[in-house]
């Protein structure tokens, strides 16, 4: 039986807006990164997005808001969006991730169509305090136990090449696996001068043998390799689905672009593996 990679996009519904200092972040507004900015996005050009995803083999669809967490308005229209899309395209796998959130909020997005909620550690606990001060990482693993008590399918993981150790990559791997999460997104640290954060890039050696560990770790969660996919393993980005992958952001990413969702397909039917059709495949 042939693999199957499942296919994710992403649409930035909220831009540029967050308050936190977050290191690796491009959308805090603290670091005046030069990307757009806008409060919402119209919810027309969400559903456009949406069809032309699951159009090019994507079977899930994340919206991503700026921000801390969910306040009664934004939680209003990320609602709105996904009774939006799920009206169009009702077997899309439809994901939200919109920060800190409480098992209230989250039962409001699982009545408005949301099937999986999104909310990374970013980091081990113990490294966490380096790259952000303005939030707790024990609120982000909260709001991971929230999604689990709502029964909505979780999503979490993290960004790699921080400036981390082995050790604390270890731990947070561990983290992670202490969640039993149903994906995994891998995220590898995209340089940017604005950022305060100037850790080293990571080797396409050293990416890759993270993928392997994770997969190790969590041989039962789905590991989707996403932001930093192009710039981390140039060369060798066909080589994540033999390292223990399963699953691709397609498309531009929050603030940066990314590959032509047609050459993706391209490069996972030539090397063999299949398009997957369901989020159970």
């Amino acid at each position: 039986m042939k693999k199957s990679i499942f296919l994710c996009a992403i649409s930035n519904i909220s831009s540029g807006s967050c308050a936190e200092d977050c290191g690796f972040c491009t959308q805090s507004a603290r670091h005046h990164v030069d990307i757009a900015r806008y409060k919402y996005k119209p919810v027309e050009q969400i559903v456009f997005e949406a069809k032309n995803a699951a159009n090019n083999g994507a079977i899930g669809f994340c919206l991503v808001t700026s921000g801390l967490g969910l306040d009664d308005k934004k939680l209003a229209f990320v609602c709105e969006a996904a009774r939006a899309v799920k009206a169009e395209l009702p077997d899309l796998n439809l994901i939200a991730c919109n920060g800190i959130a409480t098992v209230e909020q989250l039962k409001m997005l699982k009545d408005a169509g949301i099937n999986s909620y999104n909310h990374n550690l970013e980091s081990s606990e113990t490294f966490y305090t380096k790259i952000c001060t303005t939030h707790s990482w024990e609120s982000r693993y909260q709001t991971c136990m929230n999604v689990k008590e709502v029964g909505l399918s979780l999503c979490s993981g993290g960004i790699f090449g921080l400036g981390e150790s082995q050790e604390e990559r270890t731990a947070f791997i561990q983290n992670v696996k202490s969640l039993s999460p149903d994906t995994m997104p891998l995220n590898f640290y995209i340089q940017n001068p604005a950022l305060p954060l100037k850790a080293a890039p990571l080797s396409e050696k050293e990416a890759l043998k993270i993928i392997t560990e994770v997969r190790t770790a969590l041989p039962n969660t789905r590991l989707m390799v996403a932001g930093g996919r192009e710039t981390t393993f140039k060369s060798k980005e066909c080589d994540i689905f033999a390292a223990g992958a399963d699953a691709i952001v397609i498309g531009d990413y929050l603030t940066t672009k990314g590959e032509l969702p047609a050459s993706d397909r391209e490069m996972i039917e030539r090397l063999g593996y299949e398009i997957a059709t369901t989020c159970h495949a």
